[in-house]
């Protein structure tokens, strides 16, 4: 029915493998993850905490979220 206007879901604006620099922490994860964003996608960046700024390397991206560790 909706073919015509083609897919809805947006690709996430990031991929695994890149590297992106002075990404800022911004909150906690429940799992003690910090959080940044990267335009407005949420990433996960473990051993980090609010107010960080830090150089990461994607790891793992899913649908709505990124995973990536410090470089």
């Amino acid at each position: 029915m909706y073919e015509e206007y083609g897919s809805f879901e947006k690709s996430a604006p990031i991929n695994e493998g890149e590297i992106h620099k002075d990404l800022k922490i911004e909150n906690k994860g429940r799992e003690g993850d910090g959080i940044a964003k990267i335009n407005g996608f949420v990433v996960f960046v473990p051993d980090t905490s609010v107010g960080d700024t830090v150089d990461v390397r994607i790891t793992k991206v899913a649908r709505k979220v990124a995973f990536a560790e410090v470089v």
